[in-house]
């Protein structure tokens, strides 16, 4: 048995992968702690996996904005000490980082202390942490296709995100009746990320009555502190009402995107993971003040793929035309299934699992103490 310590916390596209990591390596008979942050996300989420261990750690995000740098400062030196006392204490066998304010302190602690490290990128532009630390891990693993220059060819592997397991596809009308829709009825469901999005929660609540009027029943999660819990009941062009769900926080991502013909969302690696698992198309409208721009990269190699098709923010006006011309093409809906289940082919999870018990085994053993003399 191997001990592993996994830092994943700050936002849902960090801490789902984590979560799924520790399962699987769980699954395999070792020992797992996850890191997590202060946020109320990242307690909502852990709530659902009592079976796993969560430490919440120190620290804050990066701002270039003045006070908040020197913060941030100061938090990550309070996580590096936190992170130091921990590695000394639960002596793990390797630590894996899945970037992000959380990663690294636990990655810089590793590299202090000669423990055996990975961080894993799932973004098609690798964020900061991965680029500055990824010369100090022992293994990179990044999505198909990237390259970051300075991290060695050999500690380079190529993965995608691992999906928590209970994420799979489930027939779209048990799906709507577990979530109390209608099941015969068009579904769309409005996704934000782990923090929500208020464009979209706006643009959603500014549309339902074209929507309605259409038939179209809608979910929208707004984010935790972005809007109220409620259903609304509109009518359709012929009288018959129809809802709207509106949700700030949900753990049934299965059942949410099982249910939707089509999803509009953020464009974070975690969610586009989830909808390829669940074969679901979608209309991207990537965040434009996201790191690096990153994810407009993501949205636009989904869209190459073949999943679904990514509208701008700035051009919010033209999304109602397109969700009202692809929600009801069943032509083209079962055509980005089908390429869905095609890029879903491979499996990200086992080739990790793999690589880190090679990793973990690698460590090298501590040397014996100097024989008793008489």
């Amino acid at each position: 048995m191997s001990l592993f310590l996994i830092s994943c916390g700050g936002t849902g596209g960090h801490l789902s992968p984590g979560i799924s990591l520790a399962e699987g390596l769980t699954a395999r008979g070792h020992a797992c702690r996850l890191l997590i942050s202060q946020k109320q996300v990242d307690a909502r989420l852990s709530e659902k996996y009592p079976h796993l261990r969560f430490d919440r750690m120190p620290g804050s995000g990066f701002s270039l904005h003045p006070i908040r740098f020197v913060r941030c400062l100061g938090s990550q030196l309070q996580a590096l000490w936190f992170c130091l006392r921990l590695l000394r204490e639960w002596q793990p066998d390797a630590i894996v980082g899945f970037g992000g304010f959380t990663s690294a302190p636990l990655v810089l602690a590793a590299w202090l202390l000669d423990v055996p490290a990975a961080l894993h990128e799932s973004n098609r532009v690798p964020g900061r942490a991965v680029r500055l630390l990824g010369r100090c891990a022992d293994r990179v693993y990044l999505p198909p296709g990237i390259r970051l220059p300075g991290i060695r060819a050999a500690a380079t592997r190529h993965a995608g995100l691992p999906v928590r397991r209970e994420i799979a596809r489930i027939p779209a009308a048990a799906a709507r009746a577990a979530v109390g829709l209608d099941p015969n009825r068009r579904t769309l469901v409005v996704l934000g990320g782990s923090q929500g999005a208020v464009a979209l929660n706006d643009w959603t609540r500014a549309h339902l009555p074209q929507l309605a009027a259409e038939g179209i029943q809608v979910v929208c999660v707004t984010g935790l502190g972005k809007g109220r819990d409620g259903i609304v009941e509109l009518p359709t062009s012929t009288g018959e009402p129809v809802q709207a769900v509106f949700t700030a926080f949900s753990d049934r991502m299965a059942d949410l995107m099982s249910a939707a013909d089509l999803v509009i969302s953020r464009a974070g690696a975690g969610t586009l993971a989830e909808l390829i698992r669940c074969e679901t198309p979608a209309i991207l409208v990537p965040y434009p003040q996201a790191a690096d721009n990153h994810q407009q990269a993501n949205a636009e190699f989904f869209e190459r793929q073949g999943g679904g098709i990514v509208v701008r923010q700035e051009r919010l006006e033209q999304l109602a035309a397109e969700v009202l011309d692809v929600i009801f093409n069943d032509w083209l809906l079962r055509r980005f299934r089908g390429n869905l289940q095609r890029m879903d082919r491979a499996s990200p999870l086992e080739l990790m699992l793999a690589d880190l018990e090679h990793l973990a085994r690698s460590r090298p053993e501590e040397p014996p103490g100097e024989p008793a003399t008489a």
